[in-house]
């Protein structure tokens, strides 16, 4: 690089020399090449380098095939660390948020393991996630003194006016001062925990970005600024009916005020087709070109820690660019048929083997509770269905029977339950008491209302008219009833196998969660029961021993109408 460096500097000077007294140069100055790439910058130009993951969601430890897991991400941070640090770079680590509820393991111990694997990793911040709040604050307030680095939302705010968290933090990287912003997404207020987040407000996240930058420019105190977020990444801003993330808020911004945005929430890996705004067909191994918009990199690891995002930056003549960039699979593995139609599973990459240290560490916590966890309480003949893509887009074999759990614990006539809140699937055979957890994380109870039939009525007109795709979409057991998408509204027909009265009384089940409003329910006043979704779905498999899933199948009870999906509501936007 030096001998390129000096070879046109020679012929900037040969050809200075030609040209003598016809140049414009007044007083025969010669002037200094700009350089246009970081060799040409020699030693003004500074290299480093951003390492990232997001909605960890309990993933301390690998899956049972082998991938992933804190122990083997460590590994490779390490591996990365040291050799960006030989090419004389540095690095920063950041996290998109989400750390909490997914894997019984570690919502059964208040994510104290992933925590604890982040301060091994050395992690350098991290944007806090709306399931940061599924637990009471008390618990996050210890996450917080636990973790070794800031837990960053510049919209977060408590009800004296005060932020909850720093908006911001400025690292020195390799003689840079980068700032990193903390945004978290609007909708926490609505798909976080009422009974916990009752006295914070979470504010318009481009207009404290906005009013952050300005004073960090006032202040003088960065060179660069970058924003961790967990608002979700939609490719040209196509939100639908979540609220607007990591591109309408480039977007929103001047251009060059943000140099690049570190994401989570929507857990997609951010790897866009070449000049345009769609998502490029991204398989593990695959290369990745993140997105720009406005003058800003976006970029998202998807999820888990199946990968860890690699951003290889230079800095020179006062601009940022990216030089690199990889989603680096973390041991994720690949299905391979041979000519014999034999399947084999094989690491799509290197192996990674696990930090030893850090895996001795986390064993700890993996095997504490296995005995209860792996207890059988029940079987079920079929596949019980809560994929994500399913659940909140259809009634759901899983779906009905939560809801038919809840509502024949207390002896209600209609059960609801969000689809938000149905966190796995259960595969045929044994029911263990590590399933029921999986499914249903959150530890909301279950509320019983009494309403008349007209009420009924108004509540399910808005409850049953959510549109497919969201968390907020209800799977309803108990009521017959053809939902007009288009006008939100119900015409119920038969209500617990009785025909339906407005003025006769029914009793209803809805987690405590949405009937504080969660999700954009109608906030009830309702009786707490007292009964932990988790333990009813536990005594309904327990009572029951064996599960016929043909028995929870959709039955066309429920009819949607004017709706472009006759399985919920679906409509376009014109």
């Amino acid at each position: 690089m030096t001998n390129m460096l000096i070879k046109g500097l020679v012929a900037t000077a040969v050809l200075t020399a030609l040209t003598g007294c016809g140049s414009d140069n007044d007083n025969n100055e010669v002037e200094t090449p700009v350089a246009t790439t970081c060799a040409e910058a020699g030693a003004e130009c500074k290299t480093f380098t951003v390492l990232h993951t997001n909605d960890n969601h309990g993933r301390f430890w690998e899956n049972s095939d082998g991938e992933y897991g804190m122990a083997a991400r460590k590994a490779l941070i390490d591996q990365i660390r040291a050799e960006v640090s030989s090419n004389g770079g540095e690095t920063l680590v950041l996290s998109g948020g989400d750390i909490n509820t997914g894997v019984p393991e570690s919502d059964l111990q208040d994510a104290l393991p992933d925590f604890i694997g982040m301060n091994e990793i050395a992690y350098d911040a991290m944007a806090v996630g709306n399931h940061e709040f599924d637990n009471p604050l008390a618990v996050l307030d210890s996450q917080r003194s636990v973790a070794n680095f800031p837990m960053l939302a510049a919209n977060i705010y408590r009800a004296d006016g005060t932020r909850y968290f720093d908006a911001y933090k400025v690292f020195d990287v390799n003689g840079l001062r980068v700032a990193v912003i903390g945004l978290t997404t609007e909708d926490t207020a609505k798909i976080g925990n009422p009974e916990y987040i009752s006295d914070i407000t979470f504010t318009d996240p481009t207009t404290e970005a906005a009013k952050v930058i300005a004073e960090i420019k006032a202040a003088g105190t960065a060179d660069i600024i970058f924003a961790a977020t967990h608002m979700g990444h939609y490719a040209d801003g196509e939100n639908g009916s979540n609220a607007p993330g990591d591109v309408a808020l480039a977007r929103a911004l001047t251009e060059g005020d943000l140099s690049a945005i570190i994401g989570g929430h929507s857990q997609n890996p951010v790897c866009m087709e070449p000049d345009t705004n769609a998502y490029a067909d991204f398989e593990p191994g695959d290369d990745c070109a993140p997105d720009m918009q406005n003058g800003t990199y976006i970029m998202q690891a998807h999820e888990w820690g199946k990968y860890v995002g690699r951003a290889d930056f230079e800095y020179f003549n006062g601009e940022l660019q990216l030089a690199s960039y990889q989603l680096i699979p973390v041991n994720l593995k690949k299905t391979v048929t041979d000519a014999d139609g034999n399947e084999t599973e094989e690491f799509v990459t290197d192996e990674i083997t696990p930090d030893a240290d850090l895996e001795e560490l986390l064993s700890y916590y993996q095997e504490r509770g296995q005995g209860q966890l792996d207890e059988v309480i029940a079987s079920t003949d079929a596949f019980l269905d809560g994929e994500r893509a399913n659940v909140r887009n259809m009634q759901t074999n899983l779906g009905r029977l939560i809801a038919e759990a809840q509502r024949t614990k207390v002896g209600a006539d209609i059960g609801v339950m969000n689809s938000g809140g149905v966190r796995a699937s259960i595969e045929a055979g044994d029911i263990t008491y590590r399933d029921v957890l999986t499914v249903q994380p959150f530890g909301n109870t279950v509320t019983l209302m009494t309403m008349t039939g007209a009420e009924v009525t108004e509540y399910l007109n808005t409850v049953a008219s959510f549109q497919r795709g969201a968390g907020a979409y209800a799977q309803i057991t108990g009521v017959k009833m053809s939902v007009d998408c288009t006008a939100q509204t119900v015409a119920i027909s038969e209500i617990n196998g009785k025909d339906y009265s407005a003025t006769d009384s029914y009793s209803f089940t809805v987690p405590s969660f949405n009937a504080a409003g969660g999700d954009g329910y109608p906030v009830l006043d309702p009786i707490q029961t007292g009964y932990v979704d988790a333990e009813v779905l536990y005594t309904f498999f327990q009572d029951k021993e064996s599960i016929v899933a043909a028995d929870y199948a959709p039955v066309g009870d429920i009819v949607y109408e004017n709706s472009d999906s006759p399985l919920g509501c679906t409509i376009t936007a014109n």
